[in-house]
């Protein structure tokens, strides 16, 4: 620290620019070390138009998962167990052509019940999935 041999009485005038310069390049390591946890995957949900479009799959041919608001789990209109889903859907996914997946759910659901059926069917080997409201 460098000090003047001017009279000691006069105020400090000068800015001294390190410690701003210090806590600048540290928050820039900061922000540098945290961005790429920023990015986190997720699953893609799309807003569908009520438009029906030439070509597309059925309901008929796709794969649908019914979740009750009671939790009772139904896959294409048969009962199922919940610890026997991965394995039903992956069954089901063989027989369909384009490995569509419908989940519908009530409103009164739990959010994470509905985002683990939909990461079980992707598991499974669905390619495309969609979400429907009772």
């Amino acid at each position: 620290m460098g000090v003047s041999s001017n009279n000691s009485e006069e105020p400090i005038t000068e800015i001294n620019l390190t410690p701003l310069v210090d806590v600048s390049l540290v928050l820039v390591i900061i922000f540098m070390a945290v961005a790429p946890f920023a990015l986190q995957a997720g699953i893609k949900v799309l807003q569908s138009k009520a438009s029906a479009q030439v070509g597309k799959v059925s309901m008929s041919e796709s794969v649908q998962v019914k979740l009750s608001k009671e939790g009772k789990l139904t896959l294409n209109g048969a009962e199922l167990a919940r610890e026997n889903y991965p394995a039903a859907v992956a069954k089901a996914l063989e027989k369909s052509a384009d490995k569509f997946v419908i989940v519908k759910a009530d409103t009164e659901n739990r959010v994470g019940q509905v985002v683990g059926l939909l990461d079980e069917a992707r598991q499974a080997g669905a390619l495309k999935m969609a979400l429907m409201k009772n």
